[in-house]
């Protein structure tokens, strides 16, 4: 047998951000393609025009170029995600209108079907998930004692 894992529930950097490696190797490659094709179009259309090849002109094209990328489709789509990562946090309406009504629900389902343990076991998943109640009217109901019971 082997030896026991030091942190069994503790998942390498690899797998927690496994998407994030994918989207950066995807960008890096992308990126690194971009500027080579790029070499080589600045090395045909200077020796096509009878101009040096410097790697100064080069550099200062490809920047532009590349900024001007960015700024049509990354600057783009940043905003879309952090803009949306960002009203998610602070709990715009249109980010929270499903997951709290869904949750309340599986609440009073399991008050239904399990009256004398549903307390305890919301109370448990409530504290293992803490910070997670952005629902008025379980806000409401907690202050008050009963929350989604």
């Amino acid at each position: 047998m082997g030896e026991p894992e030091l942190h069994p529930n503790r998942k390498s950097i690899w797998r927690r951000y496994g998407y994030g490696w994918v989207t950066l190797g995807f960008f890096l490659i992308s990126l690194i393609g971009h500027w080579l094709f790029g070499w080589f179009a600045y090395v045909n259309e200077q020796t096509q025009q009878g101009a040096p090849i410097e790697v100064s002109g080069y550099t200062v094209e490809m920047m532009r170029d590349t900024l001007e990328n960015w700024q049509s489709e990354f600057l783009q789509l940043i905003w879309q995600i952090g803009g949306l990562a960002f009203l998610l946090y602070v709990g715009s309406p249109q980010s929270k209108e499903g997951d709290d009504r869904v949750e309340a629900k599986i609440d009073a389902i399991l008050a239904a079907v399990d009256p004398k343990n549903a307390d305890q076991i919301i109370d448990g998943i409530d504290r293992e998930y803490a910070g997670r109640h952005t629902d008025e009217r379980w806000q409401r109901l907690a202050r008050e004692g009963r929350a989604a019971r």
